[in-house]
């Protein structure tokens, strides 16, 4: 069962003198509500969903929650932008499930870190580089996750003109 999905926003404008404030492209605006309806169309809504400051990470959270995937507000989580540290989310996502079991949650953040929490919340040496809008889908409880899958835009658009 799937209870915690990590996903890359959309894709950003080019760099500012603020990464912090770049925002989603007229693509990537396509690629999260694409993204968002693979999601609706797979799994139930999310108890919670978690950003990165950053503007982007907003949006993309904002996007995800409008297409009715969010059972309560996006909460900002100032450890999810790109420098963050896995295993201090790590830590936060295993005392949110402690107290709240049956929760199902997003991470909406950025590369490198969207990698990294993979390998934290599954095993060593599991990585994967995220497309953007990317997502990837794990069963976690405390101490042992698996990723059951991983989807992204382009991916989606494949399997969709193949059938």
């Amino acid at each position: 069962m799937v209870n915690l999905v990590i996903m890359r926003h959309g894709e950003a404008q080019p760099q500012y003198s603020s990464d912090s404030e770049r925002q989603l492209t007229h693509a990537g605006i396509r690629e999260v509500q694409q993204m968002a309806g693979w999601l609706q169309h797979h799994y139930s809504a999310f108890d919670c969903i978690y950003a990165s400051p950053y503007r982007r990470t907003q949006q993309t959270a904002a996007l995800i929650a409008e297409a009715g995937l969010a059972l309560t507000p996006v909460q900002t989580n100032t450890d999810l932008v790109p420098e963050g540290n896995a295993q201090l989310v790590l830590d936060f996502i295993e005392l949110q499930l402690s107290e709240q079991p049956d929760q199902r949650i997003l991470l909406v953040s950025h590369m490198p870190l969207v990698s990294f929490l993979v390998e934290a919340f599954t095993r060593q040496g599991q990585t994967p580089i995220f497309d953007t809008a990317g997502v990837a889908c794990l069963e976690f409880k405390p101490g042992h996750g698996v990723l059951l899958e991983y989807a992204s835009p382009a991916l989606v658009q494949l399997v969709q003109h193949s059938v």
